[in-house]
Order: C-alpha cells, then structure tokens, then sequence
C-alpha cells in the first residue's frame, strides 16, 4: 500500500486514486479501490481450458478447408536450379502444389520495428524467386484434404541446388555493423573514459562471457486457418498481434487493413515467437489459388527452420572498483547475430545502463550477419543473456575483494538513473534484495567456494539481479457496453497467451465500475475491435489499462450527461463522481448513488457504449522506469559426474503494484524455470559448415521438464508505481532475468569452477 493510499480520507469502498502518465496522481482518472485489486483470483479461462471449450488456431474448422505442409530447403545460401512438383501433385489427395513460379506475386512484408504496425520478423519477399537466404526456407506448399497426404505430399517434392558455403560467424566477424538501435536506445554509449578508468582502478575484472542460439518452443505449435471471402481474408491465428497481423497481411496482398479478419482468442505460448512468419503468407497465398479454405500447422521441426530465434551473444564485462567496492568502470561490449533482413539486435547491454552507480561507463554492440532463420524478441530479449554476463562478473570482482555479492550490489546503488540522470519512477531494489536474502537465508552462503559438502555433493549458493524495462505500447484503446442490468462488456484486441489477461483486465474493470467480477466480459483477441495491440515487451497489462482507464472516463461522462434534475448525482462533475456497488456516486459523500440500471433506465436505454483511446505513453519521457529483481539460488554438482541440480529458488521483485498474486505468481515462477533452462540446458546446436540447426525437436533441444523444477519461493515489495496505470509494471518477462547469472554464480560457490559460457553441462564441470 502505497502512502497516498494510507493517507486517504475516503470512505472505504469508493474509488479514490488517479492515474495520467504525464503528471503523476491526478484528479480526473478514477482508479477505483473495491477490494478486488490485490486479491488472489483464478484464471476466468481455465475452466473454459481444461473443459476443452476454449477454441484455438487449429480448431476451427471452415467448410471445404485443405490441410497444408512445406517443403523446405536443404541449404542456406545458393539457388534452386530445378525443382520437381510432379510426383507430389499425383499423390492422393493432393489439390495444389505452390512454388516460386506459380505463387502469387507479392511485396515484401513489413518488418517489425520498421513500421508502426508491421509485425514481420523477416522483411525477406516470400517464395518469389529462386534464391535461397536460410536453411530451412519454404520452397514449397502442398494443399490436400488431409494432414496425412499433405505431408507426405511434400515430403515427395525435388530441388537441385546451385549451393555456396555459408559465412560462418569467424569470416563475419570481418564486417561488424552497428545496429541502428537497442530497443529505442544507442548501440553505443560512453560516459567518462571507462578503458583509462578500468586500467587505474586498484581492483578490476576482465572476462569474456558467451550464451548460445536459442530456439522457441512454445506448445502450440503455430498454426493459421484461413479463409478468403472474395478480397476479403478471414484467418484464425495463433498470434501476438492481432492487429499488426491484419495490417502487415494486408500489405503483402494489396488490400486494405480493414479486409483482413484476425481472430486469436487463444495461444497456446507465445514469448515473442508468435509473430508472423512466412507460413502466414505462403497459407494465404496458397488459399486464394485454390479457392478453398486453408489451414497450416507447422511441424515441430518446422517452427525451427521458420520462426526467429535469439541470436548467440559474446560479450566482454570489465569493471574495475576501489577497495571498498564502489566501482570506477563498467564495460559492457560485444556481438551478437542477425539476417540482412532484419532489424532486431539482442540487446545484452541494456543492464548495464541502468542497474549500478559508477565513475565511468561503456557499452557498445555489434552485430555479424549470418544466413540463418531470423533472429527475433526471445523471454527477456537482451536482458535475459546481458545479466549473464553482468552479474557472473559482478559475483568474479565480488570474490576478488573478499566481499558479499549482495552487499558489493546494493553498495551500487545509484541514486538517479546512470545514463539519463533521470530520477526513477519508483525503485525498492535494495527492500527486494534484503527481503530476499531474508527469506532464502542468504546469512548461510559458504564464504570459500568448495567447502560445503554432502557426500559426493558440493553445494553453493549464488545470486544476481535482474532488470527488465517498463513499457506501455501507444495506440492502445478500448470498448465498454455498459448494458441496462449492468453487466460490462470489455472488448479490446488484447491476446491471452496463458497469462491471465482476460483474468486481470476483468479485476481492473470490476474494479473501477464497482461491479462484481462475474458481471463483467472482457472479450479479446480480434482485430476487430478498436486500437492497437501486441502482448510483448511485458506491456499488455498496462497498455490495456490505460485504455481502459480511458474508457472508463469517457462512459462516466456520458452517464453524467443521462442524469435528470432529480437525480442524487444532478450537480456533479466527472471529477466528483466515483463507483461502488453497481452505480456511481459522489466522492465526497457516497450516500449520493445511483445505479447505472437506473441511470440507464431514466434515459430509455438498454445500453451505452464508448470508445476511448489511452493517454500516449510519455511516462517515460522524464523518468527511469524498469521492474527489479533480486534472485538467489541453491545448487547441487555431483563432483563424480559434474551433473548440477537446482535444490532451491527465492526470487524477490520490485515491480510495482501486483494486481492478481495468484497469476503474477504463476507468470515469476514460468520465467524462473525459463532462466534454470537457458542456465543448464537450452542450446540450440548449430552446424556451420551447412548453417542448418542440427536439433529441431523436442527429443533433443533441452528444456526443465517437471522433475528438473525445483522449491520456487517468491515475494515482491507490492509497492505501487504512481506513474503508471493501475501502479503496475511488468512482470511477463523479469522472472528470467539474473536466473543464468544466478546458477553460474551458485556453481561457482559449490566447486570454485567458474563457468562463463552457457549452458553449465557436465563437461564444463569436470
């Protein structure tokens, strides 16, 4: 609870506090206070989940529809000479086979980050020559009327090759470039002189640190169903963005945004992945040949040859620090890899601008580009393999001077944000750390390395803190019904990726109308509906409160407008006016009520809507706004075999205010199991003499399986941020984050084996 909160004269019960992103608390916004904000409540779609009624990509099924599979390329750079269809278009049940010289002719789709709603994550013209950029590349589609035939189908489909050897990541490295941004911030960056400040500094260290490709493996697979309807497309996705689907669809095939229909009411996992790719396209342009519905699942094995990956990273961390830890010099540099068609670069040094008080700081990123899939957003993209690289050297300095890692960080606290100056938002880093090493008994921690042993079991213990940016999308808006019984209905483009967003957006709606959650929908995942959407960047949550925070303003001034001369509101102003128990009410005394039944009633309406756009999201203009987390773990390595089992997790966060703990919980400990697969397992094996991903399967990329889980602990401050909507930031992403640092750094305790290249596997032990 905040100090405005405990301050407040208002009767309990009545919406009190206010929310603009420019200003801070302001008087015109009601945030509403009825108890349900903070309160631990079920998912509302699991039941529909475990029911089997909630409807995903692959369940719709349109009359007429054909089932779709690629055929892909074998090679990463070269030409197709020749391609034979024959035998693939006499197999039964076949209707069409598209390659490059009958697919449709179509631009190049709109890559992500370079138009406000292109959602590509290749900007790669699909399947319109002959030319081959990756291995794994679509080189051919089959439609036919079962699963079972398309696959087999293109499993049938001929190409010869005018092949080149691949670049590998050695010969690119002899033509760096600098990307043209880090997610809105400069590639490079100097405060001070930190090589001079480096090389004075009485102690100092110097590693190089390495994480590898990694690929996504959410358990949907991606799947579009589609259907044309003359020149207007209709598609069920599996998709983060309904609405930059749409527009960057609409792109490719020359039609207006407004005739392309993208439903997603479900996914099944997204983390960045489920963007669009080309099977979106090649499913669309397939359809419009054959005149019949389509739908394309991607195999397994498919989602590695199509969808982006994270780039493999090598970084280079120095600081250099005065005997009493306070640090003179971090630097933070390095590269990671990309595709000529993209622009994403993984932003590993984004910590470092942010998280620590120093007399001098450097980070700069290259990237080398390769002939490979895409690289895209990935858990945590940047932050999650940057802290690797922070905090394992922040723990080595710790070590160097005899310190607490805990302490050596809070020491370095900075007072203002390191790069801006900006004062933060709000930041309780140092509670979250203390609260932490409270609750994981941190007091306990082996001080030599090695020296605590269980039999054949060396056991260590580690920390690190994680940092993830706080966004809110522009554009974002939404439509409330607000219906003569008074049940509100929320429809926004928002997407529930398992999440719990139908779940909080119900909370915060209720919340603010002073309804009970069971009369309020909040209807999601279509294209239709107003604004602008995407579920990334851990900023659906607060994007989609402020619009509907903007809603909720717009339908109390248009109930105002309804009140009649003997109404107990007659005479107020929005300003005055707050809700509780299905009305609205004076703020400075809520005996004065009405119901919006009523209210409706007087005015002869059955119901009222509006539509409201969110305040653009310029609270970050003059502020430093990032979610915090302090992380510690216990870890076991079998000093026979070098195996490493996690025995324990605590992990402590400052994101602000937690609108629903049982999701918010749910969502910590989904990003800590992340964090101990990309720490101990997850690698995507890469052979580049081919450039061809060598394990596209379940079977053999690893990921923690339920056995692999350990005890998972989590707290958070729950201190509200005054400028953002709700006092929420993100928190979809942060649980990651410092989890690789943090078993490294607990490895490191138990066998003074200091291990700076990810994945920790046995042979890395022994």
């Amino acid at each position: 609870m905040s100090q405005r909160d405990q301050d407040s004269d208002a009767p309990v019960g009545v919406a009190t506090e206010d929310w603009t992103p420019n200003d801070g608390p302001d008087p015109l916004i009601r945030r509403a206070k009825h108890g349900l904000i903070g309160t631990p409540v079920s998912r509302l779609d699991g039941a529909f989940k475990v029911a089997g009624e909630a409807r995903f990509a692959a369940e719709f099924v349109p009359e007429g529809m054909l089932y779709a599979a690629l055929a892909h390329s074998t090679i990463a750079t070269g030409r197709i000479t020749d391609i034979d269809t024959s035998a693939a278009e006499a197999a039964p049940g076949v209707s069409l086979v598209m390659t490059y010289r009958n697919a449709p002719r179509m631009p190049a789709p709109a890559l992500f980050m370079t138009q406000p709603k292109g959602v590509a994550g290749s900007s790669l013209p699909v399947m319109q020559d002959d030319s081959i950029h990756w291995s794994g590349e679509p080189i051919a589609v089959v439609l036919a009327d079962t699963q079972e035939q398309a696959t087999h189908a293109a499993s049938l489909v001929r190409a010869r090759y005018d092949s080149q050897p691949p670049q590998s990541l050695d010969e690119a490295k002899a033509d760096l470039e600098v990307p043209g941004n880090l997610a809105g911030e400069p590639p490079e960056l100097e405060i001070g002189d930190a090589e001079a400040a480096l090389a004075a500094a009485p102690h100092s260290v110097d590693e190089r640190y390495s994480t590898p490709r990694h690929s996504h493996n959410a358990i949907e697979l991606h799947t579009v169903t589609l259907a044309w309807d003359d020149d207007d497309l209709y598609l069920h996705d599996a998709s983060q963005s309904v609405t930059g689907t749409a527009w960057t669809i609409a792109q490719c095939f020359e039609i207006d945004e407004t005739q392309v229909h993208v439903t997603s009411p479900y996914v099944g996992g997204g983390f960045g992945g489920k963007t669009l790719w080309s099977h979106h396209i090649l499913a669309a342009a397939a359809a419009r040949i054959a005149e019949r519905p389509v739908r394309l699942t991607l195999s397994r094995e498919g989602v590695y040859r199509i969808v982006g990956w994270r780039s493999p990273t090598e970084q280079r961390v120095a600081i250099g620090a005065q005997a009493d830890g306070r640090f003179d010099a971090i630097i933070h540099t390095g590269l990671s890899v990309r595709t000529a068609h993209n622009a994403l670069a993984e932003p590993f040094s984004l910590p470092a601008r942010h998280l620590y008080a120093t007399g001098s700081l450097k980070v700069t990123q290259r990237v080398a580009k390769l002939p490979t899939v895409a690289n895209t957003f990935m858990r945590a993209p940047g932050e999650a393999v940057g802290s690797f690289g922070l905090e394992s050297a922040i723990d080595e300095l710790a070590e160097l001077l005899g310190m607490d890692p805990v302490e050596l960080r809070i020491r370095n606290e900075p007072q203002r944000d390191p790069v801006s100056g900006e004062p933060f938002s709000e930041r309780n880093l140092v509670k979250a750390y203390r609260d932490g090493a409270e609750r994981f008994g941190w007091a306990e921690r082996p001080e030599r390395p090695g020296s605590r042993r269980d039999g054949e079991w060396l056991i260590g213990m580690g920390c690190a803190t994680g940092m993830f940016p706080y966004f809110r999308f522009g554009g974002a808006a939404a439509r409330i019904t607000l219906n003569r019984v008074g049940h509100a209905t929320v429809e926004v483009p928002a997407l529930e990726m398992g999440m719990g967003t139908v779940t909080t957006q119900s909370l915060i709606t209720a919340d603010r109308l002073g309804l009970p959650l069971e009369r309020v929908t909040v209807a999601h995942g279509d294209s239709a509906f107003p604004g602008v959407m995407l579920a990334g960047g851990s900023a659906q949550t607060a994007s989609v409160a402020g619009a509907i925070i903007a809603a909720h303003h717009a339908l109390v001034t248009e109930l105002l407008a309804l009140v009649g001369d003997d109404s107990p509101l007659t005479g107020l102003t929005v300003e005055e006016i707050g809700s509780r128990d299905g009305g609205l009410c004076d703020l400075a005394d809520p005996q004065r009520w009405e119901s919006y039944t009523s209210l409706l009633e007087r005015a002869g309406r059955d119901e009222l809507t509006v539509v409201a756009s969110a305040a653009e999201p310029k609270e970050r203009e003059a502020r430093s706004m990032q979610s915090y987390g302090a992380v510690f773990c216990e870890v076991r390595v079998n000093a026979i075999t070098g195996e490493t089992r996690v025995e324990r997790v605590v992990g402590s966060y400052d994101c602000g205010r937690i609108l629903n703990p049982k999701t918010a919980l749910s969502q910590f400990r989904g990003g800590i199991i992340m964090g101990l697969g990309l720490a101990l397992m997850e690698e995507t094996q890469f052979d580049e003499r081919t450039a061809r991903i060598m394990n596209p399967s379940l079977s053999e990329y690893h990921m923690p399986v339920h056995m692999d889980v350990p005890r998972i602990e989590v707290i958070w401050t729950d201190i509200p941020d005054p400028y953002t909507p709700m006092g929420a930031r993100g928190i979809g992403e942060i649980g990651i984050v410092g989890v690789g640092a943090a078993v490294a750094n607990a490895v490191y305790n138990a066998t003074g084996r200091r291990v700076r290249d990810l994945p920790i596997t046995l042979d890395k032990l022994l």
